[in-house]
């Protein structure tokens, strides 16, 4: 089984980054193998000051590695690094219908939100298509709000594989449905857009300033209070084992819990199941000519298999 996943390098990784894509793409190392990548290109549609590319590239690097991704098995790039992937988006894109990515959601999304209506925007689900399709890949873990776009994968691949014969593997979406859309501090999922964010790896008394602020009802300590409907219980049961999370319930349901208390316990969490991974980063970060060795071996890795793939696509549309 192969797995791919990849993320934008277009800011400090939250808690939603984490547990929304990072951490169900490295359980899934175990499963089979495993393609991850940094997707530069994509980060193209919001980012466009250089430097700051750069910067989020080898803060990406530096944040899956120190979080326990498998440099020795895992398959770990930049997408721009993989030529191959711009022309297979292409030849993709000469398939695909204009209706198909005009009803994509994110593409409406971000243009409402004030991004330019660019074709890189438009078009983005068909270099996700390209990413995908390249590595033959399997399963795609994904957050609910990118579904639709490994279904647009999908429907890519298959009209190509129906018109020119089968060169692609068709792609089946993982999703964890209880960590599927991770809330922000002010209950909106979070995103480095909304400026409601805690960052993994920002600072401490930054990030305890932001999990005490995250929003709540009026109920006051002696009140009972519903879990399933509170966004600091909705972030603590991430890092809580299940009697940890079944006794916090219990509490909130009995009364005399206050919000504060389990803002407190959920920094708490936070604070302690970063701290080791927070030490290896900054290790990491003393050795960059390491990480970028584990890019540029990833890279190699990456190409070989999309180079033959491309050769399969070009022979098939008649290029080769």
């Amino acid at each position: 089984m192969r797995v791919l996943s990849g993320i934008q390098p277009s800011g400090k990784l939250h808690l939603g980054n984490y547990f929304g894509m990072m951490k169900p793409a490295l359980e899934l190392q175990k499963e089979g193998q495993a393609f991850i990548f940094i997707a530069d290109y994509h980060a193209l549609t919001s980012v466009t000051e250089p430097r700051a590319m750069r910067q989020g590239t080898i803060d990406v690097a530096l944040d899956f590695i120190a979080c326990g991704l498998d440099t020795d098995n895992t398959i770990f790039y930049r997408q721009s690094d993989i030529h191959e992937v711009t022309e297979l988006t292409w030849i993709l894109s000469c398939v695909t219908p204009m209706g198909l990515l005009e009803r994509c959601h994110s593409y409406k999304d971000k243009v409402a939100k004030g991004l330019p209506a660019t074709h890189g925007l438009l078009a983005y689900p068909v270099l996700m298509a390209a990413d995908i399709l390249i590595m033959q890949s399997n399963v795609i873990p994904v957050g609910r709000d990118q579904k639709q776009h490994v279904e647009v994968t999908r429907d890519i691949g298959l009209k190509f594989n129906n018109v020119y014969g089968n060169v692609f593997t068709i792609p089946e979406p993982s999703i964890r449905e209880e960590v599927a859309v991770v809330p922000g501090v002010d209950g909106q999922k979070m995103s480095k857009s909304y400026n409601n964010a805690v960052e993994i790896f920002g600072d401490l008394k930054e990030a305890r300033a932001n999990i005490m602020r995250i929003v709540t009802d009026s109920k006051t300590v002696a009140d009972v209070k519903n879990p399933d409907e509170c966004n600091v219980f909705a972030l603590y049961k991430l890092f809580a084992s299940d009697e940890e999370r079944e006794a916090m319930a219990a509490r909130y349901r009995a009364g005399g819990l206050g919000y504060g208390e389990v803002k407190k316990a959920l920094y708490e969490k936070f604070e302690t199941h970063f701290a080791p991974l927070r030490k290896k980063r900054e290790e990491l970060q003393k050795d960059m000519g390491y990480v970028e060795s584990i890019l540029r071996k990833g890279a190699d890795r990456a190409r070989a298999e999309a180079v033959k793939t491309l050769k399969k696509a070009r022979q098939a549309v008649g290029l080769e």
